[in-house]
C-alpha cells in the first residue's frame, strides 16, 4: 500500500474505470509517462488485466517513436505514425529467423487483428494482394488497410530485407494510385508502411514524401 501511495500519489491520470488488478499491473515502473502510458490506452482500448499484461510483456511504450513520448507528455495532437511500433512483434511459428515474404504475410493474416494493433488504433483490414491495374500490367499490394479515424487508405508492402530505395518508389506509385481511384473526395490522402527487416534511415533521410513511413518486424517465439 506505501508503493501504491508513492506511485499514484503523482499519477494524475488514475481512473475509477480500471480495477486494482490493473494498476498493481504497473505498480513497480518507476517512470510516470509509462505508467499514465498503460493507463490511458486501458481506459481507451478497453483492456482486461490480461490484455494489459500482454502490451507489457511486449514493451508497448518502448516500441514507440521518442518523439510520440515526448508529445503525450505535451499533450501535442497525435497522428496515425505516431504509434507504429518499432519493431512490430510478429508470432512465428516457423521455429526459424529466415522467412520469405509469403511467409511472413502468411503469420501476419493469421493473426492479423494483433498486426492491426502494432500499428495503433482504428486500423481495419480491406485485403491481401489486393489487385490494381496499372497501364496493361496488374500489380499487387501486400495489404490495404484502411484507418477510420483518421480517415485514409494504408498500404503496406512486406520485406524481409533491409530497406532499398525501389522499395519507396514502389509503394509511392501504389499510394497514388489508390488517391486516384479508390480515394474518395472527402477522404485524407493514403499513407504507406514499408516493413522490412532491417531500417535504412539514410534511404528515408532522401524520402521527400512524408506520407511513407518505415518500421520493422520482429519474430516472437523463434527457436
Amino acid at each position: 500500500m506505501r508503493r501504491f501511495y508513492l506511485v499514484f500519489s503523482k499519477c494524475p491520470t488514475m481512473s475509477d474505470i480500471l480495477s486494482y488488478s490493473h494498476y498493481c499491473e504497473l505498480i513497480w515502473f518507476d517512470e510516470i509517462n509509462k505508467i499514465n502510458y498503460y493507463i490511458n490506452i486501458s481506459i481507451n482500448q478497453h483492456l482486461s488485466v490480461r490484455e494489459l499484461r500482454q502490451k507489457i510483456k511486449l514493451n508497448e511504450y518502448e516500441r514507440l517513436p521518442e518523439d510520440t513520448k515526448d508529445k503525450l507528455v505535451a499533450h501535442e495532437e497525435v497522428v496515425v505514425s505516431d504509434f507504429i511500433k518499432n519493431p512490430i512483434v510478429i508470432k512465428n511459428k516457423f521455429n526459424t529467423d529466415e522467412i520469405s515474404e509469403k511467409m511472413l504475410k502468411t503469420l501476419i493474416l493469421e493473426d492479423i487483428s494483433s498486426f492491426m494493433k502494432e500499428l495503433g488504433n482504428g486500423f481495419s483490414f480491406i485485403n491481401s494482394e489486393y489487385k490494381i491495374k496499372i497501364g496493361n500490367n496488374y500489380n499487387y499490394i501486400d495489404l490495404l488497410l484502411f484507418n477510420y479515424i483518421y480517415n485514409y487508405f494504408v498500404v503496406i508492402e512486406l520485406k524481409v530485407s533491409e530497406l532499398k530505395k525501389e522499395y519507396i518508389g514502389q509503394i509511392e506509385v501504389y499510394m497514388n494510385y489508390i488517391d486516384q481511384n479508390i480515394k474518395k473526395v472527402n477522404q485524407d490522402k493514403t499513407i504507406g508502411i514499408v516493413i522490412t527487416k532491417k531500417d535504412n534511415k539514410y534511404i528515408m533521410s532522401y524520402c521527400s514524401d512524408k506520407r511513407i513511413f518505415n518500421t520493422n518486424y520482429k519474430l516472437e517465439g523463434v527457436i
